[in-house]
Formats: structure tokens, C-alpha cells, sequence
């Protein structure tokens, strides 16, 4: 019976006793499930998940209801049940809902707190938490909230070609409204603003880093690719998963009668992946920004803000994570572009997409990490071997080719150095010479227009 009570609480506390001389001892668990997603408080079973049993029952119910009532701020929903064990000894429940108005605040010993959920512990609420509660109080979210910026005083060009491309139809003032992407009266909520082309919002940024090994280092020296992106939510989608492909590869293995292809990341979960970082962060955060950041072994993809309860990803089962989304209003237009799904499936889809890639076993599956203030998608490298070297045999890199193939199509019209960087999309100017620009001279697949003068400033390139 008591293990059917855990089945059904998605966070508990245990109490060996009812302490009375020391009702904040489980107060503030009262006051953190109400600020959260809900839980459930067990009092004469102790930590180790012994039943003890409690002497007087009504008593204690009368003794918890009072306290609540006295000391919690709003009044939260509560509910109270004593159970029977099978040995006979008596437990008590106090279920506490998520509460509607928060933040709910511990009245007591001369100080007034709110505490919220940090893993299984109940710890008093940041400036910053406290200010999300409060938003939240007021049934709204983030992305909701106005702005000082009009609809008509900033360009949507990305945002509308897409719109149009996937329902068919072309976006109107109205529309706009009703997404919640801005007011009647024309004032943009934060949602519409991130979908603005020169999005003003600072902490709408994306960083990309492609490091060289297995660790971070300085950019200057250690990353072999970089790329920072600003702007609107689309782009940085875009081209965040464009810079992840084009710093990926997609090997082959030859079998007897055809190939099959083996890329280092199944496309479709790092999409999923970049989406839910850029619809799911906390943007009331100023001067953050989401990180892409890819090593020979893994891509790491982390976005300011963790779980919208206080849970901690990594102790929950992603088959029954709970769809509390930090960002409903965005989340719903990333839905209407059939980015993602509704349903709030997001990791699973991540974890199905990696599972279905050749060679895929358990220790390549995707590692979710959350803190109280961030949360982390780590997708293995599939070409990589976890316990020592890239897997070699007989492989071969196709995604270097695409990339040359392109380039060289490109370059049937004379074109300078910086046009072929930008055209591959990479920064380094080193890296593009040794990996791209002298292989292709070598091998006589691309000439120099002046080449008697290879350090020329009109130095162009055109293919054979």
C-alpha cells in the first residue's frame, strides 16, 4: 500500500514525527511544492522509508492544518489523509497541489521566505525565481509579458516567409494577436520579439564552438570553428544547426553488396535538441545565451535555466517527465512551423532519433543534465570510441566531400578567399587553409587567377 502512495507523489518529503516546536522543518516542503509542480508529505515513515507510525493521528491532522493555515502565505491548496499500513500502524499524507498564486512564503521565526524545490530538498527561492513566481502568480510567463517595442516598428521577414512556406497562407496583424506574439494594441510581448529579424533582445544569442579534443580551451587557440549568432529565434535555429553539420561528419562502412552511412549525430535529434534549448530557456535571464559547444567525442548543447518545478532531469524517468513549459507562447509557434510537437516529447524524440543510428548501444544514449540554473543535452559522438580512439576501419568522411563538392561548383566564377570562408560557413582562417584551401590547390582542383603572386590582395581562385 505505501509503495502505491510513492507511485502516485512526483516529489515527497518523509517525517519520522509531527515536529511542533519546529513546524518550519516541513513548512517550508509545504511551501516549495505549492511554489512548484505539487507533493506530497509522509509523516511517521522516516527517511530511510521505514514505516514508524504516528500515536495520534487526528491530533496531528489538526496540529498541520493550523500551522498551514497560520503560517503559509497565500493559503495553499492542501490536502489531508491518514492511512492504515498492514502491520496496523498509522501514516499520515499531506498532499500539497501546485499551487495557482504564487509565491506561497513561510510566515515564521521573524522572517518571511518562499522556498521552492531543488532536487528532494526545499531551499528558500532566489531574486530571480521569486520574480518568475511572481509572473506566474499572475497566470503569466515570461514570454508573455509586453514590451516597449510595436509590431509595426520592427521587421518579421523570417519569421513570416516561414509561416507562409508551412501553412500556405500569409501571416496577418490579427494572427499575430491571437499566437500572443503581441497585444491588441500593437505592443509586442517577448515572444514576438524574439521572432523580430533584428531582434533587440540581448540575451537572444546563440554560441558555437567547435573545439579540437575532448576539453575546452581559449578560442584564439584550441577552437578549430566559431560562430556567435544574434537575432531572431529562427536564425538562430538555422544556423546553429547549420554550423553543427557542417563541423559533423557522416562516415560509411562498406558491406558485401552496399554501404551504409554513419554520421556522427542522427540530424534530426540535434534539431530537436537546439529547438527545446532556444523555446525552453529562460530569457528573463540578461546576458545569457545558449551554447553549442562540439569535442571529437560529444556535442553539448546547454541553454540557461533548468527545470521549470526544481526537479533535476537526470533523477526523473524521460518517459514521464511532466510538458511544463517556461515558454508556452513560443513553444506553440515553434509548433505552427512544425519544429516541434505539441505533446511536449521533445527528449524522447532525442533519445529515439540517436537509438536508430547503426551501431548505436546503451553507452552512446543521450545524457540530460539539469541544475537549478541550466540544463544540458549531450549527444555522444557515434564515430567516436568512448574508450580510447575514433573509430577508424573502413570508413570513409562523405560530409568533407559534400562541403569540397560545393565549393568547388562554387568556385566556377573566380571568388576570393573570404567568399569561399564564408560560403563553408567557417571562422578560422587558419583551419580553412590547411583543411580546405591548400588540399584543393594540391590536388589541382582549384587555381590561383595570379599565380605568380600567391599573397596578391586580389588574389581570387577559380576551379579546373
Amino acid at each position: 500500500m505505501f509503495e502505491a502512495l510513492l507511485a502516485e507523489a512526483t516529489s515527497y518529503d518523509f517525517k519520522e514525527a509531527l515536529e511542533a516546536k519546529k513546524p518550519k522543518s516541513w513548512l517550508k516542503s509545504v511551501s516549495a511544492f505549492a511554489n512548484g509542480a505539487g507533493g506530497t508529505l509522509f509523516f511517521g515513515i522516516d527517511d530511510n522509508r521505514s514505516v514508524i507510525g504516528l500515536v495520534d493521528v487526528q491530533g496531528d491532522i489538526e496540529i498541520i492544518s493550523r500551522f498551514i493555515k497560520e503560517r503559509i502565505t497565500p493559503l495553499p491548496e492542501f490536502y489531508l489523509t491518514a492511512h492504515c499500513i498492514d502491520d496496523g500502524k498509522e501514516i499520515l499524507e499531506l498532499k500539497v497541489p501546485a499551487g495557482n498564486c504564487p509565491p506561497y512564503y513561510y510566515n515564521g521565526d521573524g522572517s518571511m521566505l518562499a522556498f521552492v524545490r531543488v532536487g528532494d530538498e526545499s531551499v528558500p527561492a532566489s531574486a530571480h525565481r521569486l520574480t518568475e513566481l511572481a509572473i506566474r502568480g499572475k497566470n503569466l510567463t515570461f514570454d508573455v509579458l509586453p514590451t516597449e517595442y510595436k509590431l509595426d516598428g520592427l521587421a518579421f521577414t523570417v519569421f513570416e516567409a516561414t509561416y507562409k512556406q508551412i501553412a500556405k497562407k500569409a501571416i496577418t496583424p490579427k494572427d499575430y494577436v491571437s499566437f500572443g506574439m503581441c497585444k491588441p494594441d500593437n505592443t509586442l510581448t517577448y515572444a514576438g520579439l524574439l521572432f523580430a529579424d533584428e531582434c533587440p533582445l540581448l540575451q537572444s544569442r546563440v554560441f558555437c564552438t567547435r573545439w579540437n579534443g575532448v576539453t575546452k580551451g581559449s578560442v584564439g587557440d584550441d577552437a578549430i570553428d566559431s560562430e556567435e549568432f544574434e537575432g531572431d529565434i529562427i536564425s538562430l535555429l538555422k544556423n546553429s544547426h547549420n554550423f553543427v553539420r557542417l563541423n559533423s561528419k557522416v562516415r560509411w562502412r562498406k558491406m558485401p553488396d552496399h554501404r551504409i552511412d554513419k554520421p556522427d549525430y542522427a540530424n534530426r535529434a540535434v534539431f530537436e535538441a537546439l529547438a527545446n534549448a532556444l523555446m525552453h530557456r529562460d530569457y528573463s535571464v540578461v546576458g545569457s545565451e545558449v551554447h553549442v559547444d562540439m569535442y571529437d567525442d560529444r556535442l553539448d548543447i546547454y541553454s540557461p535555466g533548468g527545470m521549470v518545478d526544481g526537479s533535476f532531469i537526470q533523477d526523473l524517468n524521460i518517459e514521464n517527465v511532466p510538458s511544463l513549459r517556461r515558454n508556452p507562447t513560443v513553444a506553440d509557434v515553434f509548433h505552427r512551423l512544425d519544429y516541434v510537437e505539441r505533446q511536449g516529447s521533445g527528449l524522447r524524440k532525442i533519445r529515439t532519433e540517436t537509438s536508430l543510428l547503426y551501431g548505436y548501444t546503451d553507452e552512446y544514449a543521450p545524457r540530460f543534465i539539469s541544475t537549478p540554473s541550466a540544463f544540458h543535452v549531450v549527444l555522444r559522438n557515434m564515430n567516436a570510441d568512448l574508450h580510447g580512439d575514433t573509430i577508424q576501419d573502413t570508413m570513409q568522411v562523405t560530409m568533407q566531400d559534400e562541403r569540397l563538392a560545393k565549393l568547388l561548383e562554387y568556385c566556377s566564377i573566380a571568388r576570393t578567399r573570404d567568399e569561399m570562408q564564408r560560403f563553408v560557413g567557417l571562422t578560422n582562417r587558419d583551419h580553412f587553409r590547411k583543411s580546405i584551401l591548400v588540399p584543393l590547390l594540391e590536388s589541382g582542383q582549384l587555381h590561383m587567377t595570379i599565380p605568380d603572386k600567391p599573397n596578391s590582395r586580389n588574389q581570387k581562385y577559380i576551379r579546373d
